[in-house]
């Protein structure tokens, strides 16, 4: 039995490894996107661990799960800790599931350890962090903090045709708890780091002081197809060639700017996608990110210009359509101390960093004074099935967790 200051590692672990094998494929890939039989399958086990742990779950109209262990005082607003379940294609078992999971093991050895907290606990999985199958991403903390109505988020139709709306129906978790009836006074993720810098650093824990903007669009040309034999290099609109010119320039000009933005085209089709055809359309997306919403406004800016003269210069046609916008987030000073002294309390370095991915944590921001904490990831690696980090590593940020939000909870 672990004392009174510690998690129940061998448990966290095992329910980490228990949760990453839901979703399995034949060829052994994990892929638990949201609203699929995998994703009610891994709430079905994680909403079980909640009653085992003697935890009241309640479900909202979008999916969102959440487990509350009541404190003394039942009037307080609740300390929630959160992240997500789904996962991308082919994925770790690490990204959200540790957060949702750590936060679950916290609770559990509260209520075994007779804490007596005085305000409550609440654990959140939310819905569709990721967005791969169903667009925007955070969609489900996004509606907890009223940046999306219920009835968007419901009706979002995803890369299969399905609506959200219809699968949570489907796999039996349309809830109808209004979202946002849960108003944390804090919040706290806790995170694989999903980059290099702490294991290069040699540090054990990260205080998340803020977190980058996103920009997601989608970029389509339009040029035309022609016979690639018989159509002379200087009469062809090509649209392959001038997408292939966007992603050169994107990286020129991050290059150039010796600023922390980041620019990424992670999709790219051709129509018609032919050896033998000059490619008539192009249409891929571009991924801009900046811990500064004025620098992530200047490279948006820098973008939309190269399009318009790409479009003068080589004949075609340029059309855009937003995805996705969410401004930098500067995470509570407050409660950004509380991880530092709490890591430091138990011998664990610590620094303060940036979080280069997005995270339920940015949208829960908007309500409550919100912050992350980071422990390494080896190697760097996420959204890959290489994801890894120590155990000794998930059992320290599970009890930096811990400490915070006894400070939070009080009792």
């Amino acid at each position: 039995m672990p004392g009174s200051r510690g998690i129940d590692g061998v448990r966290l672990l095992g329910r980490l490894q228990a949760l990453g094998a839901v979703g399995r494929g034949p060829d052994g890939a994990l892929t638990r996107l949201a609203g699929s039989d995998a994703d009610k399958h891994g709430r079905d086990l994680v909403s079980g661990w909640m009653r085992e742990a003697g935890l009241r779950v309640e479900v909202d109209q979008v999916g969102n799960l959440f487990g509350t262990l009541d404190g003394s005082d039942a009037a307080a607003d609740p300390v929630m800790v959160g992240s997500h379940i789904d996962s991308v294609i082919n994925a770790g078992i690490y990204d959200g599931c540790y957060g949702v999971l750590a936060g679950l093991e916290v609770a559990q050895r509260f209520a075994e350890t007779g804490a007596g907290l005085a305000r409550p606990l609440t654990i959140a999985a939310f819905t569709d962090e990721e967005g791969v199958r169903f667009q925007p991403d955070m969609l489900g903390s996004l509606v907890h903090a009223g940046g999306l109505s219920v009835e968007a988020a419901l009706a979002s139709v995803g890369t299969d045709g399905a609506t959200l709306g219809d699968e949570l129906a489907r796999i039996g978790y349309a809830g109808a708890m209004v979202p946002g009836t849960i108003r944390p006074s804090a919040y706290l993720e806790l995170h694989i780091e999903q980059g290099p810098v702490l294991e290069h650093e040699g540090v054990r824990i990260g205080a998340v002081e803020n977190l980058q903007g996103i920009s997601w669009q989608r970029v389509t040309i339009e040029g035309d197809a022609n016979h690639a034999g018989t159509t002379p290099i200087r009469m062809r609109r090509d649209a392959g060639l001038a997408a292939a010119r966007v992603v050169t320039f994107l990286r020129d000009h991050v290059d150039a700017s010796n600023a922390p933005t980041v620019a990424t085209v992670g999709t790219m089709r051709f129509e018609p996608d032919a050896i033998n055809v000059i490619p008539s359309r192009a249409t891929f997306t571009v991924d801009l990110r900046d811990p500064d919403e004025d620098r992530l406004k200047a490279a948006e800016a820098a973008l939309a210009a190269y399009l318009d003269r790409l479009a003068r210069q080589d004949g075609v046609t340029v059309s855009t359509e937003r995805l996705a916008r969410f401004d930098p987030v500067i995470f509570d000073e407050g409660l950004v101390r509380r991880i530092e002294q709490a890591a430091r309390a138990r011998g664990l370095s610590c620094r303060r960093m940036t979080s280069g991915a997005g995270h339920d944590a940015q949208m829960m921001a908007r309500l409550a004074p919100s912050a992350m904490i980071f422990v390494p990831s080896v190697g760097g690696i996420s959204h890959n099935p290489k994801e890894f980090t120590e155990p000794a590593d998930l059992v320290a940020g599970a009890e930096v967790l811990m400490d915070v939000v006894a400070e939070l909870c009080g009792g």
